[in-house]
């Protein structure tokens, strides 16, 4: 089983309330409608974030994932969210066009316009969004008043091609409101060569963009990929290569519902482009009294095939990669029980702590047994 992050190369925000300013150095991507009053009437202003991932590093990884199951999904964390409503959902597509990045941010003043806004792909005096006359399968949506917002695609050539469009939805009892969204269709539509990867756009359901209702405010702000924090926003693809293939192997499944296992391969320390087998020691920890000659300690044993792995960082407690039980399944070979672990998507100059889940005898079991290890700067 494998998990692998690449996070985005550029990212940026636009606001229909400022059509000209860039915001590509902003530590913050923002999706809102937000209302403002001005004598007898509302304005509705409106924004939507754009983000990319190098096309070469997607080309690279699939030429290690192959033919295996695999789900890609839009990761982004939360800094601020208020408005949410019951029923709030948010829209990822393909883009249509390219851009540039940029160097502003929201606040400057005067404002910077480098790279792209509301209005400009490009810059100010650029090129700026298809408003009109869109081709197939590709449209764009925004008020007559202020044309831009960028051009996406939202359907497919056919009814058995990837579908561009995808959805995640939030209500007010949402426990978080991170951002974990399957743009799987996309990244297939990329792949093949279907459309140009231009990246992806993120805004709120039609419905709400541009409604003037002081009820219908929602604002979701999360951290760019520009953020001095360790929350970057990722593209995670996970993949199943899930193998069970003991061999020859004596070493039998381990019954007592109290195992004791350790790591076999743990240095402590990696680089960020390590990518880390870890083999676990599988034995009871409270062994039956039984006649031999050997001792009972010296004999390995396998987890069942339902047993998995997940990483958290130590310091705030959050599964970087939670347990899944497809995609953090842990494998068997002739020698042991193991699992890999892709270290470029974890945060460098941090530890990490690695627990095992399993069932056996009926229980099902978390161990912790505080295996860590920490990711350092690259040399």
């Amino acid at each position: 089983m494998a998990v692998y992050k690449l996070f985005p190369i550029k990212d940026a925000t636009l606001y229909s309330d400022v059509p000209n300013t860039n915001t590509g150095l902003d530590q913050i991507i923002e999706i809102s409608n937000r209302n403002t009053s001005g004598g007898n009437s509302v304005t509705p202003y409106v924004s939507r974030f754009l983000t990319q991932f190098d096309q070469i590093q997607i080309n690279d990884l699939f030429s290690t994932i192959g033919t295996s199951t695999w789900q890609a999904n839009l990761r982004c964390f939360i800094a601020n969210a208020s408005g949410v409503a019951m029923s709030t959902t948010i829209y990822a597509n393909p883009l249509a066009q390219d851009w540039n990045n940029g160097t502003g941010t929201y606040s400057d003043s005067p404002a910077t316009t480098d790279g792209v806004s509301w209005k400009w792909r490009t810059g100010y005096s650029g090129s700026t969004w298809i408003t009109s006359s869109w081709t197939a399968n590709i449209t764009g949506s925004f008020p007559s008043s202020n044309a831009g917002g960028g051009s996406w695609y939202y359907t497919s050539s056919n009814s058995t091609a990837p579908n561009p469009q995808t959805t995640q939805s939030f209500n007010t009892t949402t426990s978080t409101k991170d951002l974990n969204i399957n743009v799987t269709d996309a990244v297939k539509l990329w792949n093949s060569g279907s459309i140009s990867n231009y990246g992806l756009i993120i805004r709120l359901d039609p419905t709400i963009e541009f409604n003037p209702s002081q009820s219908t405010e929602p604002i979701f702000k999360y951290f760019s990929v520009d953020t001095h924090t360790i929350y970057p926003p990722c593209l995670e693809v996970k993949w199943d290569d899930f193998y069970w293939n003991t061999g020859s192997s004596t070493q039998t499944l381990i019954t007592s519902s109290h195992p004791y296992i350790s790591l076999a391969e743990n240095p402590g320390i990696y680089y960020p482009d390590s990518v880390n087998i870890f083999r676990l020691n599988v034995r009871p920890k409270y062994p039956d009294r039984i006649y031999q000659t050997s001792s009972e300690y010296v004999n390995n044993f396998y987890l069942p095939t339902e047993s998995y792995y997940a990483v958290k960082d130590l310091d705030t407690n959050e599964y970087v990669i939670n347990f899944d039980t497809i995609y953090t399944k842990i494998n068997a070979d002739s020698t042991s029980n193991y699992f890999k672990i892709f270290m470029n998507g974890l945060e460098p100059e941090r530890y990490y702590k690695i627990l095992i889940k399993t069932t056996v005898d009926g229980s099902t079991l978390v161990i912790d047994n505080n295996y860590y290890f920490k990711v350092i700067n690259g040399k």
